[in-house]
C-alpha cells in the first residue's frame, strides 16, 4: 500500500477544555486512510511568557496547511483562540470550524472566519481537510 500523504494541521483549542481537543485528535488518528501531523500547541508544552506562547503558536501555524478550530461557546471569550483565528486569516490558512458533540451554536467569530463548520463527524471534517489543503 502506498504511503499516505501527511496533512499538516493546527488544531486551535482552549486548554481549559482540552478533552475535546484530545477526542478530535483521536478521531483523526483512527480515521482510515488518513494521515496527519499535528502542529498544535498542547497544554503539556508550557511556556514561561505570553510572548513565547504567541511566537510558538505562530511558528506552528506557519507549518500547517489547515487550521481546525474547536467551536465551543467558550471560544467566544478566548483571546488566544481569537489570536489564532486572526493569524490564520493573516497567513491565508483555511479554517475549518468543528462544533463539539451536542452543541448547537457556534461563536460568530468562528462562523465568520471558517470556510466550513462541521458537527462532530470526522468523515466530513477529513473531506474538508483534503479539499482545502
Amino acid at each position: 500500500m502506498p504511503q499516505l500523504y501527511p496533512y499538516r494541521l493546527f488544531i486551535s483549542h482552549a486548554w481549559a477544555y482540552n478533552d475535546e481537543y484530545y477526542r478530535l485528535e483521536k478521531l483523526l488518528n483512527e480515521y482510515p486512510n488518513f494521515d496527519f501531523r499535528n502542529y498544535s500547541v498542547p497544554e503539556h508544552d508550557p511556556f514561561e511568557t505570553t510572548d513565547q506562547l504567541a511566537t510558538k503558536l505562530l511558528d506552528q501555524m506557519k507549518l500547517s496547511q489547515v487550521v481546525l478550530v474547536l467551536a465551543g461557546m467558550y471560544a467566544a471569550y478566548s483571546d488566544w483562540i481569537q489570536y489564532e483565528i486572526n493569524e490564520a486569516k493573516r497567513l491565508a490558512k483555511p479554517i475549518i470550524g468543528v462544533k463539539p458533540w451536542g452543541q448547537e451554536r457556534v461563536p460568530q467569530a468562528i462562523q465568520d472566519a471558517a470556510k466550513v463548520v462541521h458537527g462532530w463527524n470526522v468523515g466530513p471534517i477529513v473531506d474538508s481537510i483534503r479539499a482545502l489543503a
